[in-house]
């Protein structure tokens, strides 16, 4: 039975807008977690478009769940993680000018950036997982550079447009996760899920946990948050 860890950034990102006190990051933090969600994943951005500094500490220190803090290889943001110690950390690429996260971090090209970041997290007791594309080379370089989990990147199967585009990037992600399963790599999925592409993501068993945000929090502008937490858990269980 795989896990739901529900990311949470675009309540900050609805914040954001009037930059105001509501709606509250912590709060929606407390509603997820009472609903049933595994923990709470935050990207700590650079340009701090959404989650803000605070948010991440006291989500830390107010909501007893795993936290999962998402984060560029910047060294002021691994910092502050080192400050933080979450649960894991997520290590994914980033541009200022993305809309969202767009691909998997290349841990090939930036081999020595990457491992450094690894190592610095690991030693202060921080699991970390690198976001990569299903790409055989990518899983085995993770596993080369001493993270614990992946993320696959599932970004482009959820944005198939036909059914043999998506069955090609399905194949992908069944043959990453069972190559990363022989390597003993934890194994984690996210971005772009929904309600209706969650079902056929099931049949991947390796996959212990799914990070989905965007369609949860949209979802709840007319479902309630806690209901719309709870309408994915049915799914990914």
């Amino acid at each position: 039975m795989s896990k739901l860890n529900v990311n949470i950034d675009h309540v900050a990102t609805l914040r954001q807008q009037r930059l105001g006190l509501y709606p509250s990051v912590l709060e929606a933090a407390k509603v997820v977690v009472a609903a049933g969600a595994n923990g709470i994943t935050m990207h700590l951005r650079e340009d701090r478009r959404h989650v803000q500094d605070r948010d991440v500490f006291e989500v830390r220190k107010k909501v007893r769940t795993k936290l999962n803090l998402e984060m560029a290889v910047y060294p002021e943001i691994i910092r502050i993680a080192l400050k933080v110690k979450p649960e894991w950390s997520t290590l994914v690429p980033e541009k200022r000018q993305e809309l969202t996260t767009e691909g998997g971090l290349d841990c090939v090209r930036g081999s020595v950036k990457v491992g450094r970041a690894v190592e610095k997290l690991n030693k202060a007791g921080v699991i970390v997982s690198l976001f990569i594309d299903p790409d055989l080379k990518q899983v085995r370089q993770a596993k080369y550079l001493g993270a614990d989990l992946i993320e696959l990147h599932t970004g482009t199967y959820a944005d198939a447009k036909t059914k043999a585009a998506e069955d090609r990037e399905f194949i992908k992600l069944r043959d990453a996760a069972g190559f990363a399963s022989m390597l003993k790599l934890g194994i984690n999925a996210g971005h772009g899920l929904n309600y209706k592409n969650m079902a056929r993501m099931k049949q991947i068993k390796e996959i212990e946990e799914y990070s989905i945000g965007h369609s949860i929090i949209s979802r709840a502008v007319f479902a309630g948050l806690e209901a719309a937490v709870k309408e994915m858990l049915k799914l990914t269980r």
